[in-house]
């Protein structure tokens, strides 16, 4: 495509040379992935400043460059106010604005996010739908597996990924959508159909600062579904009900909005509810009929995400005879209540629960069948949020017999001072300080005894911990395997 046609798509900006007949090949940020033909874009980021690394670039074999200041290169330099809008703006230009071709159903909220989007794959596939996600485990293409860094990645990244999937002839795309995306323009581009709302929980505080920050960049998705109705392509919004804050969120969008709650007199509801250890039994009331669901996804929490999907796939004129056959056969996502079972006389779980809301949400469920004691290994992770330390403790000791703190991703922080703040103030003293990961989950298991529950918090489908810049192997259900095992032989 030619670079005047690109910078069409910017409408102001200043060049520093004739754009006419320059060819360009692809789009990068980063200039060590720029190949010959390439536009290069500087973006400023918390760490490095792209437009540091312009010379690389042109020796790499850049055409031309997009940046916010002048620059002294032999290239034409396109120089605006954002480069990070820039490049969500050439992006869809460069792949010819490819959300425009896909349904694209945004999922944000604290918790459930990645669960509601593996259940919405689930029901569009069953509805003969080939579907496209991209969330916080990885990023799929129609059952192809790619890894991905962010939980929403930068706005060029997505729109590459769009065009793939426009060649796949994929139909469906669920994306998880994070606070950080939203605020910092990631999304910037992204033609939403559906925006979901799961829930908001103290989370991500040394990011926004205050809960009406967090919020406020919640809601930007919701309001990204613009002011206009279009009859052939109709947008809506699914909000939880049942959260304090859906009353801000319903008022964010003018699109039709449909509700879900369990408490609430939502649109989606479910009534008769019955929990146990094999899983969830409710019924599913809607405005397209009622129907009897029998899940494997256990604890209320699985239901709201239920909730959430069904809402989501009614927008989307799915039967509901095609939504209850997808839920009753979903048997759960990694990392997310995921049982380690070999065998052994108790319970063993690991769970992403990194808030102080989704521990309790996990360990109430857990509590609810637990017939023994109930272990909980949890930890907070470093260079992030502090205020919710001694929230994850408190909920830690109240809910389980014995809570066993250590390191999550300490990050540049020393593990002993995380856990400082988690147990500063905590009123009980059923809690045991293990810093190294593995010893604490070792110990654990070695107390567990028949019909004991064992719980791992907080990185659940995670297969790293990072400690300093250090990024190590470390997988929670692994370790928990090795040391179940071990328990046999020592006990054998």
């Amino acid at each position: 495509m030619k670079l005047k046609d690109i910078a069409e798509a910017l409408h102001f900006y200043k060049a520093t040379s004739n754009l006419d007949d320059i060819e360009i090949t692809g789009i990068e940020m980063d200039s060590r992935k720029v190949k010959r033909g390439n536009l290069f874009v500087c973006i400023a980021g918390f760490t490095v400043d792209g437009h540091d690394y312009v010379n690389d670039a042109i020796e790499r074999g850049a055409s031309a460059i997009i940046g916010e200041r002048s620059i002294d290169v032999v290239v034409p330099v396109i120089i605006v106010n954002d480069s990070s809008r820039a490049l969500a703006l050439v992006s869809n230009k460069y792949y010819d604005y490819p959300t425009n071709k896909l349904k694209l159903i945004g999922v944000t909220g604290t918790n459930g996010k990645t669960t509601v989007t593996h259940l919405l794959k689930e029901i569009f596939s069953r509805h003969d739908q080939k579907t496209g996600l991209i969330g916080t485990i990885q990023m799929e293409m129609d059952n192809e597996v790619f890894n991905v860094k962010n939980t929403t990645p930068d706005s060029l990244f997505l729109q590459k990924s769009f065009d793939e999937m426009i060649n796949r002839d994929i139909q469906s795309v669920f994306m998880e959508v994070s606070s950080h995306a939203l605020d910092l323009g990631r999304v910037f581009g992204c033609d939403f159909d559906i925006a979901v709302f799961t829930n908001l929980t103290q989370d991500h505080l040394d990011y926004h600062d205050t809960m009406d920050d967090y919020l406020r960049a919640k809601s930007l998705l919701f309001s990204q579904l613009g002011n206009s109705y279009d009859g052939k392509r109709p947008k809506f919004a699914v909000i939880n009900l049942d959260d304090q804050h859906s009353p801000f969120l319903i008022k964010s969008t003018p699109q039709p909005v449909i509700t879900y709650g369990i408490d609430s007199s939502a649109d989606v509801t479910a009534s008769n509810i019955k929990l146990d250890a094999s899983g969830s039994e409710f019924i599913l009331n809607t405005m397209d009929g009622d129907v009897l669901i029998r899940s494997k996804l256990m604890g209320k929490f699985s239901i709201y995400n239920m909730l959430a999907a069904t809402a989501t796939a009614i927008c989307a004129d799915i039967p509901l005879e095609t939504i209850k056959s997808a839920l009753e056969s979903t048997t759960g996502v990694n990392g997310r209540f995921e049982p380690v079972v070999l065998g052994q006389s108790f319970g063993v779980i690991v769970d992403y629960a990194h808030t102080s809301d989704s521990l309790e949400n996990v360990l109430t469920t857990v509590r609810s069948f637990a017939k023994g004691n109930i272990y909980v290994v949890v930890g907070c992770g470093g260079d992030r949020d502090r205020k919710k330390r001694p929230l994850m403790a408190g909920v830690a000791t109240k809910y389980a017999d014995t809570a066993i703190f250590t390191s999550d991703n300490p990050r540049s922080e020393d593990p002993a001072a995380i856990v400082d703040d988690m147990v500063m103030g905590i009123g009980k003293d059923n809690y045991l300080i293990t810093l190294n990961r593995k010893d604490a989950i070792d110990l654990a298991i070695s107390m567990a005894q028949k019909d004991d529950i064992v719980l791992i918090a907080g990185k659940g489908h995670e297969t790293y911990q990072i400690i300093g810049e250090k990024v190590i192997d470390f997988d929670d259900r692994k370790v928990a395997s090795e040391a179940i095992r071990n328990k046999f032989d020592k006990e054998i």
